[in-house]
């Protein structure tokens, strides 16, 4: 895979409507760290391009003819070297995001996004962080959050104490032994909880409400 630590990050956009991809590619054109090498108009393209291309991010629509985005998620995910796949769509159902995660993705965004927001969440998503919109982050407070002081669950913790680290998704993964993809479901959960949308903001919460030892 590239190295996005010196080198633009390598992006493939992956969508049914040629309008939204045009408007994807041309929002990104002038981020001086991102160069988008490849588009795809449905899943089974994409994970076709993505194989040959190894980008860094594969961004997905969700719904799309012939592989929808998380069947193509679970098979890029796959291929050696993995990108990293970050969901944009119009769809926040909460099944919709959790297949989403569940199947490998690194994060979940809407179309309504802003040029910026687009643009940090794929750096995130190429360091192997958990990206979501806030609008997704709120629907996962409001089904997940309780009146009662925040519990959190025992792999729950391990994964919170694993953030301040500054570890992604799949270095907290081995660390703690479990998969990248469960990782995921973890700290989406514990988003919710902490009624927070990013890492950052999960650590400095938890550190408030004592879920963390301060160093």
């Amino acid at each position: 895979m590239t190295d996005i630590a010196y080198d633009r990050i390598r992006v493939v956009v992956v969508d049914d409507h040629a309008v939204m991809r045009a408007g994807v590619i041309a929002l990104l054109t002038n981020e001086p760290t991102i160069e988008i090498v490849g588009e795809a108009s449905d899943g089974r393209e994409g994970v076709d391009l993505v194989e040959r291309l190894a980008p860094d991010v594969a961004l997905l629509d969700l719904r799309m003819p012939v592989l929808d985005g998380v069947a193509a998620t679970t098979e890029i995910v796959a291929l050696p070297p993995a990108a990293r796949v970050l969901i944009l769509t119009t769809y926040d159902t909460d099944v919709e995001i959790e297949r989403a995660v569940e199947a490998g993705a690194v994060g979940y965004l809407l179309k309504d996004t802003t040029r910026e927001q687009l643009a940090d969440a794929i750096r995130s998503a190429a360091r192997g962080e958990t990206v979501l919109a806030p609008k997704v982050a709120e629907r996962l407070v409001a089904r997940m959050r309780r009146p009662e002081p925040v519990v959190l669950t025992a792999r729950e913790r391990d994964v919170l104490h694993a953030v301040p680290d500054g570890l992604s998704d799949a270095e907290i993964g081995r660390r703690l032994v479990i998969g990248e993809a469960t990782v995921k479901t973890h700290l989406l959960r514990i988003f919710a909880k902490l009624d927070v949308s990013d890492r950052t903001r999960a650590a400095v919460v938890a550190l408030e409400r004592g879920l963390l030892a301060r160093s």
